[in-house]
């Protein structure tokens, strides 16, 4: 099954001009980088609270908005670093940590409503997780890091979007309170059930490269 990870070539092309720019103005990988988990965990804060006991506004149009461009962001601070040799052991754990702790910012800002259901949440977001854990074990056995789908994350992030999307004009198109949980519950469970299909694909294909 294809990821939306497999356009992310054409999608570098796009912001190489800007990319450069960046670089010629002193822009690091790991400013890049920072700044986007920053700006996750504030907006994750933000519609969290903001929403709690309350029906979902417009204001959660922001989370969809935002995961296009953080995407945007996990392309810009991977090409400075390698293109304009920033890589470094820090930057690594930068990567890899701040999209972790975003991820699960983002999605668990979902608790604030009530047709999400919070078991069915907390299970995908286990499962992200542990899926980004397996792709950065595969170096452990001499693999690349593994970004295999079928949920990855920018797949992840059009799922959530999705549901953000729906949260928000569902109601406004008549769909009562138990539609609306319905309809996310199943999303969220086929968020999962993919999750695990991630999740051994990046095992299995992990360990039949590794040297």
């Amino acid at each position: 099954m294809p990821s939306i990870y497999q356009l992310k070539p054409a999608f570098q092309n796009l912001l190489r001009p800007l990319v450069t720019r960046l670089h010629s103005a002193g822009v690091t990988a790991n400013q890049v980088t920072l700044t986007a988990m920053f700006i996750s965990v504030a907006l994750a804060g933000f519609l969290y609270f903001f929403h709690l006991g309350r029906a979902p506004t417009a204001w959660l149009l922001l989370f969809p908005a935002w995961m296009l461009v953080r995407m945007a962001f996990n392309a810009i601070d991977g090409m400075l670093a390698r293109e304009f040799a920033q890589q470094s052991k820090l930057g690594a754990y930068y990567n890899e940590l701040c999209d972790v702790v975003s991820d699960t910012a983002l999605y668990a800002c979902f608790a604030a409503f009530a047709a999400v259901d919070p078991w069915l949440l907390a299970i995908a977001i286990f499962l992200a997780g542990l899926s980004e854990y397996a792709g950065v074990m595969a170096p452990l056995i001499s693999a690349e890091r593994r970004y295999d789908g079928p949920m990855g994350k920018s797949d992840r992030a059009f799922a959530f979007g999705l549901i953000s999307v729906i949260l928000v004009f569902a109601p406004a198109m008549g769909a009562s309170q138990q539609v609306l949980a319905n309809i996310c519950s199943v999303l969220l469970a086929a968020v999962s059930a993919l999750l695990l299909r991630t999740l051994f694909n990046r095992i299995k294909n992990g360990i039949s490269t590794a040297r």
